[in-house]
């Protein structure tokens, strides 16, 4: 009788599990396993996710026809028809464009992927700065939480580039890993990268000269170019704005035989409309005439070795000041104006040996020449950098070692008393040369798919401040594919050029006064990264980035504006400065068709001198950005609403009479645009800037001092050089353009146009 109950159940069981099948399958992306893939048959309400592996099982599937779909944050979605019974499936998913890409090399030198690197990077693709176009990377990194492009002149509006509030000096500028854009080029060089050749921008906050050496304290930035067998055959990028300011952009890409390819790269940006908005009689803007000429080269080598060559010519002329100013004025006490004329060449190279071990050899040299006045102040500088570098990319076991040797020849000379001899009987002013020989190694340590250690050191010989060393730590712990914590700590450095310490040194009426000898900036670094990602049965995606950064300085280089309003002294802090604060990053995708960028960064940047906190000049504690994007169902338009707000800052005032604001209000720069890609190989896009009319002379008496008389002619002075207040001087003020914080033009319109012919592009 058991025995019978038994067959009778089992066969019971055997009729009910007819008809049902198991799929197994396996989820990669160029032949590697993808984790974390949601596979689901959506008509059975049925879902699971692929392992570490990229493998998957879906159990008791019903036999019959099914549509099964692939989705991970990243790719395409993939959808498979099947029929069941069926083998195991290899599905390969495709990547799809997102404004973050996957691969960066900041970090390591080589391409990883973003969420393998130990060292937390941000990466930001084209289609990202289209969301809001401007003539130039300069203007654009504005969108990127914690990054703020800063004006330094209400005249020549000469500007630098702050990291979570460290100032210009602080950011190390990058092309294609090399380091190009620095000192004088730092001032007036990076508006002419030209857009359109632009890959990616990857953005380092945080301690990176190990890797970088000088100038990386802050951060780097690293402009990635296109690779010519990538880049389209032709495109341009033509816009104005109501302002009459007009930008093209064109590239061209060539095959040259069969083995090389070459992408030129044109920019040309012109604006000569004079407009004073504000009515203080001179330009609200400078008016510019700029061309510059990219080129770069890649040739086809066996076992894909690297070899390419890059160069980029520069030439602009500047000029912002009274209305009535032209060239007859320059350099004279008539009418005031601050002229620029900037050429400059640049030459990259990077080329893989010819051997088995992956040893790498990349160099760069530059010329920048300026010529320029300010009022009738000239300053003439020139800058010569050569840099070489030799690299071996090395896996031993679970080490993946970079171990390389680098060369840097700086010759600077000015007019400012940066480069005056001391010695009497020399010539006034002597060219600054220095030599910076040095080596690293950095060794990432894999202990598995969860851990990783980053060990790294650099040693540098700076032939006027001696040995420099600079450790650096880093610890990546992967909690699951969709969660990252990451620490990285180390030690910085900054050799001096007192052009780049603070550009008002040449503006205005102030004089420059090298209060002793300067000595190198040394910091202590360290942040916090966390990283989280959600993706939700619907395919909804959110993904929060937290990091907390910290930066004490010794020797820091202060620029002192309110001892005396006549000059800018120039010194080592005796005692010690910090930076600190918060920085969240949000992205979502929860609604079909929107998308969400949202970032805010809190900051305390100040210096202690004997016990006594002080806020830096013209630095913000709060600063927040965000990008909206709505594609319009069936319409082929798109909706960009970007934006960022600023807290109050600190302004430099000219003494206890000035009766503009010690701080600027809380501000805020809004966007919005429309783009139509209905037409072939063409989009049209169009929009207004600054929706809000912000303009930093709102609710303020004057942003220039003295602005009707620009050489001081009617100023009177005590006998120690300070300006007495008299009845037409009631604030005993001098010209100074240097109350400057928010770009002076209000709300415009702007329309362009983009035309692409794509190329066969490689994988």
């Amino acid at each position: 009788m058991t025995r019978a109950l038994a067959f009778f159940f089992s066969l019971i069981l055997t009729n009910a599990l007819i008809g049902q099948s198991k799929i197994q399958g396996t989820v990669n992306y160029a032949s590697e396993g993808v984790p974390y893939v949601k596979v689901k048959i959506k008509a059975l309400n049925m879902n699971t996710l692929t392992n570490l592996a990229g493998e998957f099982t879906l159990d008791s599937v019903p036999n019959g026809e099914h549509e099964i779909e692939f989705f991970a944050f990243g790719y395409a979605i993939k959808t498979e028809k099947i029929k069941t019974p069926i083998r195991e499936l290899s599905i390969e998913l495709e990547k799809e464009l997102q404004d973050v890409e996957e691969v960066v090399v900041s970090g390591t030198l080589k391409e990883v992927s973003k969420k393998e690197s130990t060292v937390n990077i941000e990466v930001y693709s084209s289609k990202f700065f289209k969301k809001n176009p401007t003539p130039s990377v300069y203007e654009s990194i504005g969108n990127v939480n914690g990054v703020r492009p800063q004006l330094n002149c209400n005249i020549c509006n000469t500007g630098d580039i702050h990291i979570n509030g460290l100032e210009g000096p602080y950011t190390m500028v990058l092309i294609d890993g090399m380091p190009i854009v620095s000192s004088l080029s730092t001032v007036y060089g990076l508006t002419g990268i030209p857009n359109s050749l632009v890959e990616r921008i990857e953005i380092v906050k945080g301690p990176a000269s190990t890797l970088y050496g000088s100038e990386a304290i802050g951060g780097i930035i690293n402009v990635i170019t296109k690779k010519p067998e990538n880049a389209s055959l032709f495109s341009a990028d033509v816009f104005t704005t109501s302002f009459l300011e007009t930008n093209t952009d064109l590239g061209i890409k060539l095959n040259v035989g069969k083995k090389s390819s070459v992408l030129t790269g044109i920019n040309y940006f012109k604006y000569d409309f004079k407009r004073d908005d504000n009515q203080d009689g001179f330009t609200d803007v400078t008016l510019q005439d700029r061309i510059s000429v990219f080129q770069k080269w890649n040739f086809k080598r066996k076992n894909y070795r690297l070899f390419s060559i890059a160069g980029r010519y520069l030439y602009e002329d500047r000029w912002g000041g009274e209305m009535d100013w032209n060239n007859q004025y320059r350099g004279g006490d008539s009418l005031y104006g601050e002229s620029i004329y900037t050429t400059r060449y640049e030459l990259l190279l990077n080329y893989q040996l010819p051997m088995k071990e992956k040893i790498f050899v990349s160099g760069s040299f530059n010329h920048h020449n300026q010529n320029s006045y300010y009022g009738n102040t000239a300053f003439m500088a020139k800058q010569i950098i050569g840099f070489g570098q030799l690299h071996w990319d090395k896996k031993i076991g679970r080490h993946d070692i970079i171990l390389g040797s680098a060369i840097r020849y700086t010759q600077y000379d000015d007019d400012t008393p940066a480069t005056q001899s001391a010695d009497s009987l020399a010539p006034k002013n002597m060219p600054s040369k220095s030599w910076l020989p040095g080596f690293f190694i950095q060794d990432e340590i894999k202990f598995n798919k969860k851990h990783k250690l980053l060990l790294g050191m650099r040693y540098d010989h700076n032939s006027d401040h001696g040995s420099i060393f600079t450790p650096r730590l880093g610890y990546k712990w992967m909690i699951n594919p969709s969660t990252i914590f990451r620490v990285n700590t180390g030690t910085g450095y900054r050799v001096v050029n007192i052009f780049t310490e603070d550009h008002a040194a040449l503006t205005g009426g102030r004089d420059v006064v090298i209060a002793s000898d300067i000595n190198p900036e040394q910091s202590y670094n360290g942040n916090i990264n966390f990283n989280k990602s959600f993706i939700t049965k619907k395919n909804k995606y959110l993904n929060i980035d937290f990091t907390a950064f910290y930066t004490y300085f010794t020797n820091r280089i202060i620029a002192d504006y309110d001892t005396d309003p006549n000059f800018i002294f120039y010194e080592n802090l005796s005692s010690h400065a910090i930076s600190q604060g918060l920085s969240l990053n949000v992205t979502a995708k929860v609604i079909r068709n929107l998308s969400i960028q949202a970032g805010a960064t809190y900051m305390d940047i100040a210096t202690y001198e004997e016990g006594v906190k002080e806020q830096q000049i013209l630095t913000e504690n709060f600063t927040g950005t965000w990008g909206v994007s709505y594609a319009i169902p069936k319409s082929n338009l798109s909706i960009d609403y970007t934006g960022n707000v600023y807290s109050p800052m600190r302004l430099p005032l000219l003494n206890e009479l000035d009766p503009r604001a010690e701080y600027s209000p809380w501000w805020s720069i809004q966007n919005i645009q429309l783009t139509y890609r209905g037409i072939k190989n063409w989009e049209i896009y169009g929009g207004v800037k600054n929706l809000l009319n912000w303009t930093p002379n709102k609710n303020t008496p004057f942003m220039i001092a003295r602005s009707e008389d620009p050489f001081d002619k009617d100023v009177q002075f005590d006998a120690g050089g300070n300006a007495i207040a008299t009845a037409d001087n009631p604030y005993g003020l001098t010209f100074d353009p240097s109350y400057v914080y928010a770009p002076n033009q209000g709300i415009k319109g702007f329309l362009g146009v983009r035309y692409n012919i794509e190329g066969k592009k490689k994988k």
